[in-house]
């Protein structure tokens, strides 16, 4: 299905829709998805893609704000899409979609850099409250999952660098472990959003983190969450 026309530039600000792409094999689900979708003032469907190779692609030329990308797909799947995004640096936000509810299928996906998931049988109204999270920097977990990653990382995670933390990384990072963003973390702790991201970045590098999600687990694990 071809594109509506609507703009293309990167990120969407203030007053301005949330720019989504749909990432599936199947025409009808990414049908049903822009239906879903198209009702919702803040949220524009820029785009579609029928694999994780045109995906990648797609997300690449229209610079979405967020992906809903689905897991198992012929040729490039989701994972492997969302490993080669980040590689590729992408800031598109991923959130899995999918129909598979096994950990052995969520959590790779998760490690490789999914912001969270849904289930394609997600109430519309929901699915559009998980866009809106994950846009504004939030993790989705469910508690299972986190359990399984958590304990996945038991054995040789970062917990012996915690002292390496300064005091306002353990605040930040708390905030993270709670679904803040940045700009929400920086009014908590009055302080700018340049300043968090300097922190958020120094978290990652400390703990030998891929990114927000494992900072998140990391903190949960810990006892950082309030």
């Amino acid at each position: 299905m071809a594109d509506n026309g609507k703009g293309t530039a990167a990120g969407a600000g203030e007053g301005r829709a949330i720019r989504v792409l749909l990432v599936d094999d199947h025409q009808v689900v990414r049908r049903g998805l822009r239906t879903f979708l198209e009702v919702q003032d803040d949220i524009e469907v820029v785009g579609e893609a029928a694999d994780g190779a045109e995906g990648v692609d797609r997300t690449e030329e229209l610079r979405p704000d967020v992906v809903l990308m689905d897991v198992k797909m012929p040729g490039t799947d989701g994972i492997e899409a969302l490993r080669k995004l980040r590689e590729l640096g992408n800031p598109a936000k991923v959130l899995i979609v999918t129909s598979f509810t096994e950990q052995r299928t969520v959590v790779p996906a998760l490690r490789a850099g999914a912001a969270g998931y849904v289930y394609k049988d997600v109430d519309p109204d929901a699915l559009a409250g998980a866009i809106r999270s994950v846009h504004a920097g939030h993790v989705l977990l469910q508690p299972e999952v986190a359990g399984a990653l958590l304990s996945q990382d038991e054995h040789g995670g970062a917990g012996g660098r915690s002292g390496t933390l300064t005091e306002r990384e353990r605040e930040v990072l708390g905030l993270i472990a709670d679904g803040r963003s940045n700009r929400e973390i920086a009014r908590a702790l009055v302080l700018s959003e340049k300043t968090v991201k300097t922190h958020v970045s120094n978290i990652l590098m400390k703990l030998d983190l891929a990114d927000r999600t494992q900072a998140a687990l990391w903190a949960v694990r810990h006892g950082l969450t309030t």
